[in-house]
């Protein structure tokens, strides 16, 4: 017979329980259904509670957050730690929480004062780690991942949040000059392509989202960056993570928390070094001791400093607000990012504004979980003309900017140009909107089984603007030009996968197992330019006034419509044993749109294992080693990224003009042969590593060594005609070899009371090598690269890439002194002297690749005062610095200011501007890149919970032997090294900042 209670129609405080149960939302208060199944409305009287919330230390915990369990109600304490809650009677049981503590649950009872000291969460405090797909604590981890979390971030004026983690990763090398809008380049354990641009760069991840924009967001939204270098972490990103993986993660609300938050700073800043070159009057003696003369019209009897005339110290800023709140089941966050970067180059700047939002909920018990993020990013780049650098220090000193009638100074006539009219003439902008959507949905299907659904879409749209004015260099005749594009990149992305975790007993056993979908769709949109305007008053604002003339073929770009699908299918299982042994293996099967019809999908395995050496029975009574892990990993990843995706099929395009019928018509025909056997360029590396931990874990840290093989490099080789349409080829054939170790440490020298010292120093020494550029079917002896130009010297390449050496090396003349004529002269080929090299006696020397790359970070904290310096730097590579070379022409100081190292050259010497081994130096450098000085203030206002005003400068002292501005050169694609007037100068910044909690 059925239970009468059961045959009892529900009463309304039923119902409402039946709705929480449904959708995980709490009831109200006093309507849990009581035990005769009747609803109970509390009779007893509300009660007021306060009392202080402190740490192990007994230190105040602002912010620490108060919850009557079972309601949405709650408080946080302020600067002081104090608290006020009322709640609904002695029966309330009160939660008391704070990130990183163990929270504590008490119940009410007759105590109108509770004071509660919280202890670390031991568990939260061992580090988690991202690994794609899912996290680990960092005892799990068989691979070799770094993390970075925001105390440990690099301070300043941040454009790009690669930034961040200069110097902080041991094998990661990221260098940056000072261009507002310059991007950084990022390379991982050493080059793995032959290929430029993005194919160098390591993968995004951001928030789950593979290959997301790394600019949309703001620096102070990250709450951690987890670098995976090994191929047993990246081989789950497959055939896109040859170069590592980097993954983002943004702030998220915590549940009963809600706070308000303000970040920003200001900061001066100015050019940190300029090229010392002649004034007007030291040419004028340098000549006139030589017996040479200025012509009439480079003579106005002055000293113009051309790189103060270019240059200034603008202010920048930045500020960030954002807001994080919501109950137990829905939590909700938003943030505004502003950034204002003026350039120290006049003309050039970088404005920027970030909007995000995010909104989540969970219901049935937590058992799903919705996740909603949206972002827009608002980008104005304005960039000057790269022929800036150069005549900023070359043009002559010894005339005016301008002439009496006001317009430019100018002298054609020598091939260069006045750098100011370059800046003023030519206007030059780039307009960027990103915007980036992303909803996850989580299921837990059954216990310990989750169900994963990614879903978003980045859309990007650039607008570019180019006029350049009647004045300008190149278009004094046409009456301006203009030139505008518009352009639209989308991506889409679906990520579908299921998690499986589950403890029994001593085993811990993760599954994984999942599905990718991916379109990218680029270059939809137009350019097209015009000339013959009337006046330059409206720039590029209304092509329809322009009158180009007869027979003017707008510039319609090479841009074309680009689509690309990659579908993957991937699996990883984690097992541990007795927190002790770990085991993970995982694989991915990609398939790309871009490779050969034969090669379109590739297969990424591999395999790691750990053993936690220090929780053996035989390390029992070691007490000099806390932790002692042993880590062993092989995988096998791929290259598809910066990849056009029509690089395989037979391509037709433009082949130039011809004349029919009255009129030009475009010849059009194979520009690009098919290759259906294009595939994936694969990197398989081990990578052995080692964590310890010394003194009670006063030190700790990780030695890494690892073995990284990249094969079937992709080149464009030549080929027969008699075969193909065109005389090249894209195909694979060579291989690539980077060898390395990489120590890193952690120590605290010191910790007492009040005053802490903590210490971290990363070491990273790499080796790479061109195993060999041919195989069976294609053959190539070496590749030159590297042509910088110069006077006579435009056909000449200065770097060299071939079998058994590394990329970046010197291909070059070798400088044998000078001559008893004062002229400079060099070895040929077989050993003997010449004043006339020729391209066969290049002599191989010097590579661009730092032998060590480190970065020593030192934090001190005195009460409430903090204080980090960081230093960074690298050694053993070498720096071609060809725009000094250009500035040392004797002959030349009547057309051309020269550098101060003119004066000590014999006047007859017409061989010292030649690009040889002269001008091959030491980039080795140790740089103060950044000292702030921080101070917490205790408000006692109960609006403001916490509050940090700091001063941080800079960029202050580079210790080198380099000549050139900077010897932070550019060491990404596969001409590294190269100083050639093209270097935007670095800065350095004084910065006052502030963050504010409320």
């Amino acid at each position: 017979m059925m239970n009468p209670i059961l045959r009892k129609p529900l009463q309304p405080a039923g119902w409402a329980f039946l709705a929480m149960l449904c959708t995980g939302l709490p009831a109200q208060a006093g309507m849990l259904p009581a035990k005769n199944g009747t609803a109970t409305n509390s009779t007893v009287a509300q009660v007021t509670v306060t009392g202080r919330i402190t740490d192990e230390k007994n230190q105040p915990l602002p912010g620490a957050t108060v919850i009557a369990k079972g309601t949405t109600g709650g408080t946080a304490t302020n600067s002081s730690g104090d608290y006020s809650i009322t709640v609904a009677g002695p029966q309330t049981v009160l939660i008391f929480s704070y990130v990183g503590y163990v929270s504590q649950e008490v119940t009410v009872g007759s105590k109108p004062v509770i004071n509660i000291q919280l202890a670390p969460d031991l568990k939260q405090l061992t580090e988690v780690v991202v690994t794609g797909y899912g996290t680990l604590s960092k005892r799990e981890v068989t691979s070799s991942i770094a993390s970075i979390k925001p105390e440990e971030f690099n301070r300043g004026v941040v454009v790009s949040p690669a930034q961040l983690l200069q110097g902080k990763v041991a094998g990661l090398n990221i260098t940056r000059s000072g261009d507002p809008n310059g991007t950084p380049s990022v390379t991982l354990r050493g080059p793995s392509t032959l290929r430029e641009g993005s194919a160098q760069q390591p993968f995004y991840v951001i928030d789950g989202v593979p290959d997301a924009s790394i600019d949309l967001i703001p620096p102070d939204d990250i709450v951690s960056i987890d670098v995976l270098r090994d191929a047993s972490a990246t081989a789950i990103y497959g055939a896109r993570a040859a170069n590592g993986v980097i993954i983002v993660t943004t702030k998220r609300a915590k549940s009963g928390q809600s706070q308000l938050t303000y970040s920003g700073y200001t900061a001066l800043e100015q050019v940190s070094n300029r090229i010392d070159v002649l004034t007007g009057d030291e040419i004028r003696a340098y000549l006139k001791a030589n017996g040479k003369t200025l012509a009439p019209a480079d003579e106005d009897n002055v000293n113009t400093d051309w790189q103060k005339e270019v240059m200034r110290s603008p202010v920048s800023h930045s500020h960030t607000i954002s807001f994080q709140g919501g109950s137990n089941n829905t939590l909700y966050g938003a943030s505004v990012n502003y950034l204002d970067n003026p350039g120290v180059l006049r003309g050039s700047s970088r404005e920027r504004t970030i909007i995000r939002a995010n909104v989540q909920h969970s219901a049935f018990n937590n058992r799903l979980r919705l996740d909603l993020s949206v972002g827009n990013t608002f980008n104005t780049a304005k960039t000057i003309p790269s022929g800036v650098y150069e005549n900023m220090v070359r043009y002559l000193p010894t005339v005016n900017v301008r002439n009496a009638d006001g317009t430019f100074k100018e002298n054609f006539g020598r091939g260069n140009s006045n750098p100011v009219s370059l800046i003023e003439s030519i206007t030059e902008n780039r307009k960027t909107k990103t915007f980036m959507a992303n909803g996850k949905i989580q299921a837990e299907i059954l216990p310990n089984l989750f169900y994963n659904a990614n879903l978003a879409i980045q859309d990007e749209q650039i607008n570019y603007n180019y006029y350049a004015n009647r004045y300008a260099q190149g278009a004094l005749t046409t009456g301006g030009i203009a030139i505008r594009s518009s352009y639209a990149n989308t991506k889409k992305i679906i990520e579908s996968y299921f998690n499986y975790d589950k403890q029994f007993g001593n085993h811990d056993l993760k599954l994984l197992a999942g599905y990718s979908w991916q379109q990218d769709r680029q270059g939809d949109g137009f350019q097209t330019s015009t000339r013959g305007f009337v006046s330059d008053a409206l720039l590029y604002n209304n092509l329809g006034l322009s009158s180009p003339p007869v027979g003017f073929v707008p510039d319609f770009g090479t841009t074309v419509i680009k689509t690309l699908r990659l579908i993957s299918y991937y699996g990883r299982i984690n097992y541990q044993y007795n927190d002790k042994y770990q085991i993970q293996a995982s694989v991915r099967r990609d398939g790309s749109s871009a490779f050969g019809k034969n090669n379109q999908w590739g297969l990424f395995p591999t395999v790691s294992a750990g053993w936690q050496i220090s929780k053996e029975p035989f390390m029992a009574n070691v007490t000099a080693f806390s932790d002692l892990k042993l880590r062993v990993g092989y995988g096998v990843t791929g290259n598809s990224l910066g990849f056009d995706p029509f690089v395989s099929i037979l391509r037709y395009g433009s082949t130039g003009r011809f004349y029919y019928n009255g009129s030009y018509i475009n010849g059009v025909g194979p520009t690009q042969n098919e290759n259906p056997d294009l595939k994936w360029e694969k990197t398989a590396m081990l990578n052995v590593g080692l964590d310890f931990g010394i003194l009670k874990g006063r030190v700790t840290g990780s030695l890494e060594y690892y073995d990284k093989l990249t094969s079937d490099l992709i080149w464009t080789y030549p080929v027969s005609t008699t075969q193909y349409f065109v005389s090249t080829l894209t195909a694979n054939a060579g291989k690539m070899s980077n060898k390395g170790v990489e120590l890193t440490l952690s120590t605290t020298p010191i910790k007492t009371g009040r005053f802490t010292w903590r210490s971290n120093l990363n070491l990273a020494h790499n080796v790479n090598k061109i195993t060999t550029l041919s195989n069976d079917k294609f053959t190539l002896n070496f590749i030159r690269t590297a042509f910088v130009g110069g006077r006579g010297q435009s056909g000449n390449s200065s770097q060299i890439v071939k079998e058994g050496l590394p990329i970046g090396t010197f291909n070059l003349w070798q400088y044998a002194g000078k001559n008893e004529k004062g002229i400079s002269q060099y070895k040929k080929a077989d050993g003997t002297l010449t004043t006339s090299p020729t391209s066969d006696d290049f002599v191989i020397g010097g590579n661009a690749q730092p032998k060590l790359i480190y970065g020593w970070n030192n934090s001190f904290t005195v009460g409430n005062f903090d204080l980090n310096v960081f230093v960074r730097g690298v050694t053993g590579n070498k720096i071609l610095n060809a725009s000094l070379a250009q500035l040392n022409g004797p002959s030349d100081a009547n057309s051309y200011n020269q550098a101060r190292i003119v004066l000590d050259e014999p006047f007859a010497d017409i061989n010292s501007y030649l690009v040889s081994s002269r001008y091959l130096e030491s980039g080795s450098y140790l740089r103060l890149d950044n000292a702030t000085l921080g101070y917490t203030i205790k408000t006692g206002a109960p609006a403001i919970r916490n509050l940090r005003v700091y001063v941080t400068a800079s960029n202050l002292f580079v210790i080198t032997k380099y000549r050139g501005i900077d010897p932070e050169m550019n060491l990404g694609g596969i001409t590294p090294g190269i100083d050639n007037n093209n270097f935007y100068p670095k800065t350095r910044s004084f910065v006052l900042g502030a963050n504010i909690t409320f």
